[in-house]
């Protein structure tokens, strides 16, 4: 969840340091600082709050050298302050970390009896504080920093900075993601490809349980057991990293907007012009073989495997079971041989998710991972990598990552149909039109964004707010009101629309907005019903629907939004603008701040 960066470089670190860790603000932090090694000697610079603060910081009290690290926290062991900020510093080294050390109150223990002082509440500072005490029995940083992470427990990225080392970083990684760039007679260490991608395109992966002594001439990795690693060095697209907000106010409306491209992206990369059947990555799966899938997830990919339960039973006839990531592992749950388990997240992190992921390791048929970064950690512990060709995605708040999510998950629904018998090649080639007139609909969405903006103000005065959907439409309910709780901090909650009566119906009165997501579709009736037991009790229904469904059930609504007639198939990608939207617009009235909304974080690597 925090950002960190380290540089061995020919220039001044500590400017190249701040414009790396404001690629990774949208992470989410609540402090961040710098050391470098300055005159030989250690040094550091720290602020709470927005790198704006450290930034004015340093105009009042420089730091030159050549060599750097630097931190984005988001605050777990301790409150957001000055003296839990890292990079922390123990005498002769100093240390940034993402991660959890979960046997931190141990070594303190070990620490605290040896006579050694703390000065924070953070784990962290127990790394530095090791790492010294082995420094001070004589150890070389190398084997300091072994004798170091040999000991601890939990997850972490670290990187060391030392004093009279200029020429010197190590990096471990274990359960949170840690790259090396390499330049010309430059090294670099990143949390984050997009932190690394204006110094260098040149990118290695630091895999679980390696760590790395790094010069400006180059890295020497080893693996946790101490041996020589030679870990493949990759290219990275510059232009996926592109962090730009291209003339919006936000990065949320950015994203927002881009999903007709991105969303055409998808459909190029898995829908080949003039073919009625998929990519070759979507025809490698095989489902012949399948007879239930497990799905994983956290947070809006949890909505998005939700909404994929309905194709994959409906389409295919394949009983699905859904976990959140951070329950899964510990229900010890049965993975029969003949399951395909399938794990989506944005970052391909996800410390939840990859443990899940984990788990069913030499339990499943085959393991699929749907994620926006082909060289994450998930993606590379799968059978089969599916990205979602979303391009980088900055806001905390996930927008295009959703849809595009939703867009994979269709097609393997689809495959999975057709390879079960349960859709012919007539279906098949239908199912691949309408999939292909999805960034046309979703541009027609965006075309009520005037009238989503005019409704917001009202929205942006509740206090609470439901949204209601029945079938596939329930999961997107409890999406979009995500999305509100997320930006607009507007306690938001949404039901299945016949669960209305069974209890929520309780917090309906003529203050709360009930947003209604009902595209004219088989189970359009049913919801106009709850709909109007919500009116009978004077809720104000915001209807969101198409042109058919506004003429048939508009009468006596708050207000209606009407959207772009849609296969049924389609309806979940498509009124996901809507619901974006909304919280958006909401947001803004409210004056809350969109793209780095508080105690929230992008890539969520701890548990």
């Amino acid at each position: 969840m925090c950002g960190i960066v380290g540089v061995l470089g020919d220039h001044e670190a500590a400017p190249i340091l701040v414009d790396a860790l404001k690629r990774l603000e949208y992470r989410g932090y609540d402090s961040a600082g710098i050391a470098t090694i300055r005159d030989n000697r250690l040094e550091r610079r720290r602020a709470v709050g927005k790198l704006v603060n450290l930034s004015d910081l340093l105009v009042h009290e420089p730091l030159s050298g050549k060599a750097g690290i630097g931190h984005t926290r988001w605050a777990t062991h301790g409150e957001p302050s000055l003296l839990n900020t890292h990079p922390h510093r123990a005498s002769r080294v100093a240390v940034v970390h993402n991660g959890i050390i979960e046997n931190f109150r141990e070594l303190r223990e070990e620490l605290a009896g040896l006579g050694i002082p703390f000065e924070t509440e953070t784990d962290t500072e127990t790394v530095a504080l090791l790492t010294d005490h082995y420094l001070g029995q004589g150890m070389s940083p190398k084997e300091a920093v072994k004798a170091t992470i040999d000991k601890l427990e939990g997850a972490y990225a670290l990187c060391f900075l030392f004093d009279g080392e200029a020429d010197l970083m190590i990096g471990a990684r274990k359960g949170s993601p840690l790259a090396i760039g390499h330049g010309d007679g430059e090294m670099f260490v990143g949390s984050d490809a997009i932190a690394l991608a204006p110094m260098t395109d040149r990118v290695t992966y630091l895999e679980e349980g390696d760590w790395a002594v790094i010069t400006r001439a180059g890295a020497e990795i080893f693996d946790q057991r101490g041996q020589r690693a030679n870990r493949e060095m990759r290219r990275i697209a510059t232009e996926a990293t592109k962090v730009d907000k291209a003339g919006h106010r936000h990065f949320m409306s950015k994203e927002i907007f881009e999903q007709p491209t991105v969303f055409g992206n998808l459909v190029d990369a898995y829908l080949p012009a003039g073919s009625s059947r998929f990519s070759p990555e979507i025809e490698a799966l095989d489902f012949t073989g399948i007879e239930r899938m497990t799905m994983v997830a956290c947070g809006t990919a949890y909505y998005a495997c939700m909404t994929a339960k309905y194709w994959f039973e409906q389409i295919a006839r394949l009983p699905v079971e859904i976990d959140i990531a951070s329950e899964f592992r510990y229900r010890e749950p049965p993975v029969a041989a003949n399951t395909a388990a399938l794990f989506v997240s944005q970052s391909g992190e996800t410390a939840d998710t990859l443990a899940a992921l984990r788990y069913t390791q030499g339990k499943a048929a085959r393991i699929i991972s749907v994620v926006n970064v082909p060289e994450s950690s998930i993606a590379r512990e799968s059978d089969t990598i599916l990205p979602i060709h979303a391009g980088a995605e900055i806001g905390v708040a996930s927008t295009k990552a959703f849809t595009n999510q939703l867009g994979v998950l269709l097609c393997i629904a689809i495959k999975a149909g057709f390879d079960r018998g349960h859709l012919g090649a007539d279906d098949l080639a239908d199912m691949i039109d309408q999939m292909r007139h999805l960034p046309g609909l979703i541009n027609q969405a965006l075309a009520i964004n005037s009238a989503i903006e005019s409704v917001s103000g009202k929205l942006a005065e509740a206090r609470d707010i439901l949204y209601l959907g029945r079938g596939a439409m329930y999961p997107l309910a409890m999406e979009g009101a995500l999305k509100m709780k997320e930006i607009s901090y507007i306690h938001a909650e949404g039901y299945a629309s016949g669960e209305l009566k069974h209890g929520p119906i309780a917090l309906v009165d003529k203050k709360t907005p009930i947003v209604v997501l009902a595209p004219r579709d088989a189970l359009f009736d049913k919801t106009v019903s709850n709909m109007q037991e919500v009116m009978a009790r004077n809720g104000r229904v915001l209807l969101v629907t198409d042109s058919q469904g506004a003429a048939e059930a508009g009468d006596g609504v708050w207000k209606s939004l009407v959207m772009p007639d849609t296969p049924e198939l389609l309806s979940p990608i498509v009124y996901a603008v809507p619901a974006q939207l909304l919280a958006y617009h909401t947001a803004i009235a409210k004056g809350t701040d969109v793209d780095q909304p508080r105690n929230l974080a992008k890539s969520v690597t701890v548990e």
